[in-house]
């Protein structure tokens, strides 16, 4: 897979395979296209003009992008947590019940609000003030509140953009640990720009780099361990070990 922003190739030669039920971390320096590659799995990169790819996603043995897909449905299907918390201006409830309901969800709502609540280790912080706005809670709240809400219409894949970096120590490892728990009912791909935190917590991780027309390319995707001790290439122990990036 190839990305373009108009003529610019800002990613190349991207080949992986995620996989299901495990939390794949993606590093690399600032630059090398990590974010733009996670848009990609659920056509964010859809909503920016110029923005196109060369080559396939498949998910479930169909290619995201084929003509007859909806965008829409895909982002049901492969929900996203953005690196800062975008609590909707709405109550603690309704920020978790909106996805559900313009998906024309029929069941108990809130039973629903509630299980997606306590997916997210949220419930017991929010349970006695669910029709208080959102926008009242810590920052590490509001970011397990935009995970609810990104579950509760029952996703298989959860994408998530640096999702502890505008955290605090505290909250960061409440983010990381609900990723493990998650991880065992979800796929979870994260881009992160902490290695101490990639090493943490994902089983696999891909590691990308750029090169000198600032086009990113994937170098190396390995279980993490080989990754952080015994790497295939050397552009990856040295941003590893800190000589370069």
């Amino acid at each position: 897979m190839h990305i373009y922003y108009g003529d610019f190739c800002a990613v190349r030669d991207v080949d992986m395979k995620v996989p299901s039920n495990k939390i794949t971390a993606i590093i690399g320096p600032s630059g090398c296209g990590k974010s733009t590659v996670l848009r990609c799995f659920n056509r964010m990169n859809d909503l920016i003009s110029g923005a196109r790819i060369e080559g396939k996603v498949l998910f479930q043995g169909q290619n995201i992008y084929d003509e007859d897909v909806d965008p829409v449905e895909v982002r049901r299907r492969i929900g996203m947590v953005f690196q800062k918390p975008n609590p909707f201006p709405k109550t603690i409830y309704e920020n978790v019940a909106w996805g559900t309901r313009i998906n024309g969800f029929r069941g108990d709502m809130d039973e629903m609000v509630e299980r997606a609540l306590r997916s997210a280790a949220l419930w017991e912080e929010v349970k006695d003030k669910l029709q208080q706005s959102a926008l009242g809670l810590s920052g590490g709240q509001q970011q397990r509140l935009c995970i609810a809400r990104a579950i509760a219409v029952e996703p298989e894949i959860i994408l998530m953009d640096e999702p502890a970096s505008a955290l605090d120590p505290i909250a960061t490892l409440r983010i990381e640990d609900l990723m493990k728990e998650l991880s065992e009912k979800y796929t979870i791909i994260v881009v992160t720009h902490n290695m101490q935190q990639a090493a943490r917590i994902s089983d696999f991780t891909a590691f990308f780099s750029v090169d000198d027309r600032r086009t990113g390319n994937l170098i190396e995707f390995d279980d993490t361990e080989k990754i952080f001790t015994n790497p295939g290439q050397k552009r990856t122990e040295d941003y590893i070990t800190g000589r370069y990036g």
